[in-house]
């Protein structure tokens, strides 16, 4: 994602999910209910500081082609939350994220892709969903209403 993409793509998944959302800053302290974008051409990764999650931002070499790349963040984030995360892979080009949601789930946390017949590009959910890693492939309606039930229960 080039630079320019990332501020204005914050602006308007803040406006439509009504939730704080901004560009990741190296050393933000996540704070819950809010939104964090990978800023363009730097990988951003969390890391435990004390009890608080910190992102950490990093110019290091590019994976899958990419920088920002979805698997060094998924696989920190794994090492953070340990099981506590729920990680939805949505539309998107290529496997990026495979690896990291691999991680994800042997370290027992949970895994939703969107379906193909929703997905503008099924590359990245495609790659996790027939890797097996899923524990629900589904249309894009349906994901929020599984979000909502982890999140209150603990399950899909």
């Amino acid at each position: 994602m080039p630079p320019t993409f990332t501020a204005i793509l914050s602006e308007h998944i803040e406006k439509a999910s009504k939730c704080p959302c901004s560009e990741g800053k190296d050393g933000t302290v996540i704070m819950p209910s809010s939104i964090y974008i990978a800023p363009g051409d730097f990988h951003m990764t969390v890391e435990k500081d004390g009890a608080n999650k910190v992102l950490r931002l990093n110019q290091g070499p590019k994976e899958n082609f990419y920088r920002p790349a979805v698997d060094p963040m998924l696989q920190s984030m794994s090492k953070a939350y340990g099981p506590n995360i729920l990680t939805v892979i949505l539309t998107g080009m290529g496997s990026d994220g495979t690896k990291g949601a691999k991680t994800i789930v042997e370290n027992g946390g949970t895994l939703i892709a969107q379906d193909e017949e929703t997905s503008v590009v099924w590359g990245m959910p495609g790659s996790v969903a027939t890797a097996g890693l899923c524990s629900v492939v589904g249309p894009i309606d349906q994901i929020a209403p599984k979000i909502m039930s982890f999140a209150n229960r603990g399950n899909l």
